[in-house]
């Protein structure tokens, strides 16, 4: 199986922590120049010496900020270096009762997670039609394929990521490119630490009580590590991947209940 990254740069967002650096760490094993990105440059610093590096490889990082649009359009324009692989990986929005939710808030978030993918598609995409060879992997939620109650809004926009990726992955794989996502379910992170902290404020339950339940829901019986999730992104960013385009993968232990 050919997983070698040799020679390909990838960027990869939210990879100070959590998905996205677990995520980070795997593209480097497998060869690939590894771009580092958020908003916190001194975490990125940190991490950055941390990268796997056969010696040849050239890993980098950007500040960037997902959720300020026009100063992020600003900063990916100015970016000299190109890329082979794009991973979308953007945090999550609070979570709510959808008819709770303001209309601003589902503006804000369709801005950080669609129209930051739109602006890196089209900023690199001539690259790899030049290159016949590119990955764009985003990393979404099982709510794509079963809405998690209390997150109306991440559902909504998860979906729209989604529809954007298949559309897109028609259009360009005649040339080398292919575009998949990615959906994790319940996985050890600051995020779902979050999401867990509201449901105990939201329904009055322990933490402890909360996890067992959850665990239940799971058919392997346990909540996924970032590295797991991460396997996956970094078997689709392969050259073994080739024919694989315009799927939603599900890492979740078997929780969702849709074929």
């Amino acid at each position: 199986m050919n997983l070698n990254l040799k020679g390909k740069n990838a960027f990869v967002g939210g990879s100070s922590k959590g998905i996205g650096w677990a995520t980070a760490m795997e593209l480097a094993i497998l060869g690939a120049n590894v771009t580092l990105v958020s908003r916190t440059e001194n975490s990125l610093v940190s991490k950055l010496a941390l990268l796997p590096n056969d010696g040849s490889q050239s890993h980098d990082f950007q500040v960037l900020d997902y959720e300020n649009l026009p100063d992020f359009e600003k900063k990916v324009d100015t970016i000299e270096k190109q890329y082979h692989i794009i991973i979308n990986n953007t945090g999550g929005p609070s979570g709510g009762n959808i008819i709770e939710e303001p209309t601003e808030k589902f503006e804000a978030v369709f801005r950080q997670h669609l129209e930051t993918a739109q602006i890196l598609a089209q900023r690199f995409i001539p690259f790899m039609q030049s290159e016949g060879f590119g990955r764009i992997v985003n990393i979404i939620s099982v709510s794509v394929k079963q809405p998690i109650v209390g997150l109306g809004v991440s559902n909504c926009i998860r979906y729209a990521v989604a529809a954007w990726a298949k559309t897109l992955s028609k259009e360009i794989a005649n040339r080398g490119i292919t575009v998949n996502n990615v959906l994790p379910g319940y996985t050890l992170t600051d995020r779902l630490e979050e999401v867990f902290n509201q449901k105990v404020i939201s329904t009055g339950i322990s933490k402890e009580e909360l996890i067992k339940e959850i665990i239940k829901s799971i058919p392997t019986g346990k909540i996924a590590l970032p590295e797991e999730v991460a396997a996956a992104v970094a078997f689709l960013c392969s050259p073994a991947a080739a024919s694989v385009n315009g799927i939603n993968l599900p890492v979740d232990g078997g929780m969702s209940m849709s074929l």
